[in-house]
């Protein structure tokens, strides 16, 4: 069972910081991770579980100041959270800001502790429509004026490389998750598709054809 207080303590100032993040980084994403790294760490002997939920509260809380390096910002504002000392121990803290340091698909080597490899996999998505709606309300956010078809140009390379063929998070799971296979296996009929990937992504985005062809006008 995770410690109350501990748990208390997130929800109160550090879900907060959380929700500061655009939509696929808020805490609907982040219990979706603390619900699958609690998963997988019952595959794991002696492991602790405070620690495996506290990494996944923490992986991506600097994701609203920079995207591309939130992982090593997030990393620092953990262990420089002073009030975890009252549930973890020196150790235990450097271990828990590693993770978060190694959690990123995009990072080319294996994590180096079991609680690193733990929240990656988690972090890995299963729902095949929030791919589509996370690189839609990226690219909004960072660039409003962005045609419609580069935003979906975009989209559409940014998952290839990610979840394609040779995609860098393809082979990012360090726990057999035959949900993760589903996903990719059925995203990868969608992605190498010009059509049906912009038909899926304005329906799951509620993007009329109408607001698409204005945007190339």
């Amino acid at each position: 069972m995770i410690n109350e207080e501990l748990k208390s303590y997130l929800k109160d100032n550090i879900a907060p910081l959380n929700n500061l993040n655009e939509q696929g980084h808020n805490m609907d994403h982040i219990n979706y991770v603390i619900k699958r790294s609690l998963k997988f760490a019952k595959e794991v002997p002696n492991i602790n579980l405070n620690m495996v939920y506290t990494i996944a509260y923490y992986h991506d809380i600097a994701h609203h100041l920079d995207a591309k390096n939130h992982e090593l910002l997030g990393s620092n504002i953990l262990k420089e959270d002073k009030n975890l000392l009252k549930w973890f121990t020196k150790e235990e803290i450097d271990i828990m800001s590693e993770a978060v340091k190694e959690h990123r698909a995009s990072k080319s080597t294996k994590p180096h502790t079991i609680y690193g490899c733990i929240v990656s996999s988690a972090d890995r998505n299963t729902d095949i429509e929030s791919p589509f709606k996370r690189t839609y309300t990226y690219r909004i956010e960072k660039n409003p004026d962005m045609p419609l078809d580069e935003i979906i140009k975009e989209s559409q390379l940014h998952m290839q490389e990610k979840f394609g063929t040779n995609g860098y998070a393809k082979d990012k799971m360090y726990f057999k998750d035959d949900e993760y296979d589903k996903f990719l296996k059925d995203l990868n009929k969608i992605i190498y598709n010009d059509s049906l990937f912009k038909k899926e992504y304005l329906r799951i985005n509620n993007i009329n054809e109408k607001e698409s062809r204005n945007n190339n006008d």
